[in-house]
């Protein structure tokens, strides 16, 4: 079981008129990535960001982006994005027949690779790859829209990717994204997520401002790996 925990606030969901400032305000908390949504309205049915938004965000901080590519044949487009070596950028299993082709083009920019598999995508489309894998994402929703409600299945499945990343020694980032809540997060860290997308259901929900509700966060994770704050 992990004990790594690394959060990753979805700029998706933050005031993009404010985005220097509200960026500050993240490192300032202790946010250990950035994570960017970058969709075609092709594999989803959504447009965001897009390439100019990752040098914007190196020029604006030195944190190491989580660069989520939900576009169609990504291997064809990882040239188009400026990368830095603390980077992950993550490519969808569903989004190409060439994965490995993609987690080179990622790794021969300086980057470090992540693979994405959805609701229904089986761990074994992983299994091939784990040693080309610097993070291993986990959809918990399906991509391409915010405010989603948890798959309850994917909980067991998140737990699988554990096991399997612990019994294949690999040293592969296991990530979770969807419907990250205070409460699910806390399930979703007992079934040994390391790295938290945090959004709509946790760092950006109403109620609270973003201080209380990143140390919320925090404290559910911590309380799911059996720690102590």
């Amino acid at each position: 079981m992990s004990k790594a925990a690394y959060l990753s606030p979805s700029l998706a969901c933050c005031p993009l008129e404010r985005l220097e400032a509200h960026v500050r305000e993240l490192e300032q908390l202790g946010a250990d990535l950035l994570h960017v949504d970058i969709m075609d309205g092709d594999f989803v049915a959504n447009y965001c960001l897009g390439t100019e938004f990752v040098p914007l965000l190196h020029r604006i901080t030195r944190l190491p982006l989580d660069i989520h590519l939900m576009v169609q044949r990504p291997e064809q487009k990882i040239a188009y994005f400026a990368l830095a070596p603390r980077d992950f950028v993550t490519v969808h299993a569903e989004s190409t027949p060439h994965v490995h082709k993609a987690l080179a083009a990622i790794r021969a920019q300086g980057a470090r690779a992540g693979l994405a598999l959805n609701p229904a995508t089986p761990l074994e489309a992983c299994r091939w790859v784990l040693d080309d894998l610097d993070l291993l994402l986990i959809m918990t929703i399906n991509p391409g829209f915010a405010g989603q409600k948890l798959v309850a299945q994917t909980l067991e499945k998140l737990r699988s990717a554990r096991e399997m990343l612990d019994a294949a020694g690999s040293a592969a980032l296991l990530a979770v994204d969807g419907n990250v809540s205070f409460e699910n997060a806390k399930t979703m860290s007992q079934c040994g997520a390391d790295v938290f997308v945090a959004g709509t259901s946790s760092l950006y929900a109403k109620g609270n401002d973003l201080a209380q509700n990143y140390e919320k966060l925090r404290r559910a994770i911590v309380e799911g790996k059996g720690g102590a704050k």
